[in-house]
């Protein structure tokens, strides 16, 4: 698999999302949880996906439970919790690992595209990776870099 667009995952409700439906478009794909001390950057998520999405942004939320259990619901908890908490209006994927043997290999090739600072792996929640309209990687950002941070490299990315 040569690129984003190569993929296929699950959405939220189980339903297969084609990583090809978003081929042309920039696309930020974030691990996510909702009992993290992180959890408050859906609501600047939320605020990119509008400002940029008629532009051409999509904006991946992919829960993950391998961070300190901070993903423990199922479906139905999860979207309450991004819908009712910080009216979340953008994809979210099925509950993934993004580590070890059983991760999502988006994920998989996700960190190996752009690899991490010392090493490769997802180090926490609120991991995000920036892809190009040509479905190739661009950046990847810690967990501590706030989504208003990321408008820069989305407004070039948007550009090209």
């Amino acid at each position: 698999m040569s690129t984003f667009y190569d993929f296929e995952i699950a959405s939220l409700q189980g339903k297969s999302m084609n990583l090809k439906d978003y081929a042309g478009k920039v696309v930020l794909m974030v691990n996510t949880a909702s009992k993290c001390g992180l959890t408050p950057q859906y609501e600047g998520l939320q605020a990119l996906y509008e400002k940029y999405k008629d532009r051409g942004l999509v904006i991946i939320g992919a829960p993950c439970n391998q961070f300190a259990n901070q993903e423990p619901g199922d479906a139905d908890t999860i979207q309450g919790a991004c819908l009712m908490n910080y009216g979340v209006s953008f994809p979210i994927t099925e509950k993934i690992d993004v580590n070890g043997k059983g991760a999502h290999p988006l994920f998989a090739y996700l960190k190996k595209a752009a690899p991490g600072t010392l090493t490769n792996a997802i180090k926490w929640n609120f991991t995000k990776f920036l892809i190009g309209k040509d479905g190739q990687p661009i950046k990847r950002y810690s967990p501590t870099t706030v989504p208003a941070k990321l408008e820069a490299d989305i407004e070039a990315a948007l550009s090209a």
